[in-house]
C-alpha cells in the first residue's frame, strides 16, 4: 500500500525474508544491549545473489564482462571477501581502500583505481600491484609514465584506462575532454612499453539507461581508433549507476504526489527531485540486462552486439546494486517527546549513519518499530486497548496511527535521521528499537563521524539464519 488507511504517506520496502527472519529472532535487542549503541547488521548472502545475477545477465547477453565492487559503498570487509569468492574485483579510490582490498584477498590485477587527482602513494601502490588505473588527467598520466615501478630488477608496465568527460555532462569535474583524450593517446603511444593502455572509462550521474548505452558505443569506437595507433584498447568501464528499487511503483509515486511540509518535523520541505529514486522500473541486474539490449542512438545494433563485434570487454563498478537487501541499521529510542499531533523520538545515534542527507535529502524507506521486549510483538502489532481519540487541531493525531519523527543524540538542531513523520501502528516507547531496512548501500558509513565522542556503529555479519537463532560475528574490517 502507498498510504495508510488514513491517507498518511508511507514508503514500505519490498519483501525481504532474510531481514524479517533476523527481526523475528530476538537477536537485535540483545545486540543493542551488548553494544550500548546503534549498530548495523549485514546479510552477505544478498550480495552473493546480486553479484550472481549480474554475471547471469552478462552471460545471457553473450558479453565478456567483469564486475568490480565499488568499495566506497560500504566499508565492511565481508563484502570484499564475498567479491573475491564470487569471481569479482574491487573498485578503490584511496591507498587505504587498496590495502584493505589486498588484505582481504583481492588480487592486484582485479583492482580498478578510480577518483580524481590520485595521491602519488596510491598510484605507486596501484602500479606495483598491477591494478588498473582510470586516469583522470594528463598530469596523472605523466606521473605514471615518468615513474613506473621497478619490480624484481625489471620495469613493469602500468595498466591504465583513460577516463572520458561525458558530452552530456560537460560540467563534471571528472574525466578528459576530447582534446585531452587526443593528447593522452599520443603520450601513450610515445610511452611504449611503460604503459599498457587497456581502454576507456566513464561514469554518468543519474540512472538513465539510454545515455549509458550511447556513451558505451562511443567508447567502443574510441577503442577501435586507439588500436589503429598500436594500443591494446580492449576494455571499457561504464562505472556504476545501476538503480535499486526499495519500494513498489504505486507506493513511490503516491508518496511523491502526496508528501508536503505537514508530513515533516518543523515543516521541513524537501524537493521531490532531490530524493533518491526509491523505485525503478528496472533495477540491479535487470538494469544491466536492459542496457545490454538497448540500441544506442543512431546505431542499428544493441550494446551487446557492438561489444561482441569489437571484441571489447565490459567492466562495471556497481556499489548500491550489489548491496541491495544486504543489511540494515538499528537504533535504540532514548527518549520520546510529544508535539502537536506527533511524537519526536531521540535515538542513540546520529543521522551520519544514514547518509542520504548529503544530497539535501533523507533516507525514506519506512523503519520498523521493534519492541524493547524480545518476542512481544516484533514491532508489527498495535498495543492492546482502545484506539485513542483523534486530537483536535490541524495536526491532530490520526486514529490508530502514531506519527513520529526521529532525532539524533546530538546537540545539533538539524541532526535528524528522519524528518518525516513515520506513521507507526503503535506508540513508540523508550527502549524500543528502530530498524532502518536495506541500508548497506551507502547509508551505513559514507558520512559516519564520532561526533560527541560517540562510537561508530559496529557491523554485525549474519553468516547463517538457522531456525530462530542467526549465527553472527563482527565484521573483520581492519580499520
Amino acid at each position: 500500500m502507498a498510504v495508510t488507511a488514513a491517507g498518511w504517506p508511507t514508503v514500505p520496502v519490498l519483501p525481504d525474508p532474510a531481514a524479517d527472519a533476523v527481526l523475528a529472532s530476538g537477536l537485535l535487542p540483545e545486540l543493542s544491549y551488548a553494544f550500548g549503541g546503534p549498530f548495523h547488521f549485514l546479510l552477505p548472502d544478498a550480495f552473493d545473489r546480486n553479484l550472481g545475477a549480474m554475471h547471469d545477465a552478462l552471460a545471457a547477453a553473450g558479453v565478456d564482462g567483469f564486475v568490480h565492487f565499488a568499495k566506497k559503498a560500504n566499508k565492511a570487509a565481508v563484502f570484499v571477501e564475498r567479491a573475491v569468492a564470487g569471481n569479482a574485483g574491487v573498485d578503490v579510490a584511496s591507498a587505504a581502500e587498496l590495502r584493505e582490498a589486498l588484505g582481504h584477498g583481492v588480487r592486484g590485477e582485479h583492482l580498478v583505481v578510480t577518483g580524481p587527482a590520485k595521491d602519488p602513494a596510491l598510484l605507486h601502490l596501484a602500479a606495483q600491484h598491477g591494478a588498473l588505473v582510470a586516469v583522470d588527467s594528463l598530469d596523472e598520466l605523466d606521473a605514471l609514465v615518468a615513474a613506473p615501478p621497478a619490480l624484481g630488477g625489471r620495469v613493469r608496465h602500468v595498466r591504465i584506462l583513460l577516463r572520458c568527460l561525458p558530452n552530456t555532462q560537460p560540467n563534471s569535474r571528472f574525466g578528459l575532454s576530447g582534446s585531452e583524450l587526443a593528447t593522452a593517446l599520443e603520450r601513450c603511444v610515445r610511452a611504449g612499453d611503460a604503459v599498457r593502455m587497456e581502454g576507456f572509462s566513464f561514469h554518468l550521474s543519474g540512472y538513465a539507461i539510454q545515455p549509458r548505452a550511447d556513451l558505451t558505443a562511443d567508447l567502443v569506437d574510441l577503442c577501435l581508433k586507439a588500436r589503429v595507433l598500436g594500443l591494446e584498447a580492449g576494455r571499457i568501464s561504464i562505472g556504476g549507476g545501476l538503480p535499486v528499487s526499495y519500494t513498489d511503483a504505486e507506493s513511490w509515486h503516491t508518496f511523491l504526489a502526496g508528501q508536503n511540509r505537514g508530513h515533516y518535523h518543523a515543516g521541513k520541505a524537501f524537493h521531490a527531485g532531490d530524493f533518491y529514486p526509491y523505485h525503478s522500473p528496472v533495477a540491479g541486474a535487470d538494469a544491466l540486462a536492459t542496457l545490454l539490449a538497448t540500441r544506442p542512438e543512431g546505431r542499428d545494433r544493441t550494446v551487446a552486439a557492438i561489444l561482441k563485434d569489437a571484441g571489447v570487454q565490459l567492466l562495471l563498478e556497481p556499489g548500491r546494486a550489489l548491496l541491495h537487501q544486504a543489511g540494515a541499521t538499528v537504533f535504540r529510542i532514548q527518549g520520546v517527546k510529544e508535539r502537536d499531533g506527533y511524537s519526536l523520538l531521540t535515538v542513540d545515534g546520529t543521522s551520519l549513519s544514514l547518509s542520504e542527507q548529503w544530497f539535501n535529502s533523507e533516507y525514506l524507506p519506512d523503519p520498523v518499530l521493534l519492541s524493547r521486549d524480545p518476542g512481544r510483538d516484533h514491532g508489527h502489532d498495535p498495543e492492546p486497548g482502545p484506539e485513542p481519540e483523534p486530537e483536535p487541531g490541524p495536526h491532530r493525531r490520526l486514529a490508530g496511527l502514531f506519527p513520529a519523527s526521529v532525532g539524533a543524540a546530538t546537540c545539533l538542531e538539524s541532526d535528524m535521521p528522519t524528518w518525516r513523520k513515520i506513521a507507526f501502528h503503535r506508540r513508540p516507547r523508550t527502549g524500543d528499537l528502530l530498524v532502518y531496512p536495506n541500508t548497506a548501500g551507502y547509508q551505513m558509513d559514507s558520512n559516519e563521524s564520532p561526533f560527541h565522542d560517540l562510537p561508530l556503529p559496529p557491523k554485525v555479519v549474519i553468516d547463517r539464519i538457522a531456525g530462530d537463532r542467526p549465527r553472527w560475528r563482527l565484521d573483520r574490517h581492519f580499520t
